[in-house]
């Protein structure tokens, strides 16, 4: 364990997705130093099941929601956490066996930092990412795992200041359990898929902390079905992009919103959008990529 001045609490949330939790597990199971208790917000009327034995205790915990939830879930286990140390991973990832070892002595740097591994996407694998022992494959997860080629490389860095709070990315960040509560959580307002995770950024922002690159230290993003434009979460893409921009006086997910206007579903003037038209089940459909996509 890391040690009581520096406890850290690994967290994720979760609705569906077994076997990516399953693989998260493994991952935190194989870590050099062990995170001090794993926090689990699930989305669901059940928790997942637990499919192995953890050298750290598992704490569940329930957040209501027909859409997603994903704000208050984080909330939740941000609440539910005793860590000095929150450290967050998205369901779908598999961490580095030093993520936890990292996170305790980054985050003694600085109270104010809020630190971004490095994500690496993998491909599908239909067999799974473990060895026949249950922890993971990490040869085969640094040869496959592709980074975003939106994101920086980090090789050879060990953090670098982000002048951007945009840049916070909700798949995997670190920080000062403390550091969480001064920004004020997430907004629950948000529900259902995005801007929630680019709110807090500005609420990280208005609170005076500073986002930091983390290299040397990597989430493997399990891979899920990408569409282009995410016209599944048509609506609630809309609402939240209207949030935000009440918030803070602009647009966020502007990349999906002019996809959106090109098409011709929505059009915005101002501070409002109007939708022109609803995508149907076929344009959805056609918008889902095939399997060798990883991102969007």
């Amino acid at each position: 364990m890391v040690g009581v001045f520096q406890s850290v609490s690994a967290a994720t949330i979760i609705r569906g997705r077994q076997d990516h939790f399953d693989h998260l597990i493994s991952g935190l199971a194989a870590q050099r130093v062990a995170p001090d208790e794993l926090v689990v917000a699930h989305m669901q009327p059940e928790p997942p099941a637990l499919n192995r034995s953890l050298p750290f205790p598992v704490h569940f915990c329930r957040v209501e929601g027909d859409e997603l939830p994903l704000a208050a879930a984080r909330n939740a286990a941000a609440m539910k956490a005793s860590g000095d140390i929150l450290a967050f991973l998205d369901v779908d990832c598999i961490a580095d066996p030093d993520f936890i070892r990292r996170a305790a002595e980054t985050t003694s740097l600085t109270v104010n930092g809020v630190f971004l591994p490095e994500v690496r996407y993998l491909p599908a694998h239909r067999s799974g990412w473990l060895k026949k022992s249950g922890l993971p494959d990490y040869e085969k997860l640094c040869e496959l795992g592709q980074r975003h080629p939106a994101k920086p490389a980090l090789a050879g860095i060990h953090s670098a200041p982000i002048a951007d709070h945009g840049e916070l990315w909700g798949l995997a960040f670190i920080m000062k359990r403390s550091a969480w509560f001064a920004a004020g959580g997430m907004d629950d307002a948000y529900f259902g898929y995005g801007a929630e995770e680019t709110d807090f950024g500005q609420r990280l922002r208005a609170a005076g902390l500073d986002l930091y690159w983390l290299g040397g230290t990597v989430a493997f993003h399990q891979h899920h079905a990408v569409h282009k434009p995410p016209l599944q979460h048509f609506e609630s893409i809309l609402r939240n992009a209207a949030l935000f921009r009440d918030r803070w006086g602009e647009w966020c997910m502007d990349y999906w919103l002019e996809a959106f206007e090109n098409a011709g579903y929505i059009e915005r003037t101002g501070d409002r959008i109007e939708c022109l038209r609803k995508p149907s089940d076929a344009e959805i459909a056609a918008a889902r990529q095939p399997d060798d996509v990883r991102f969007s």
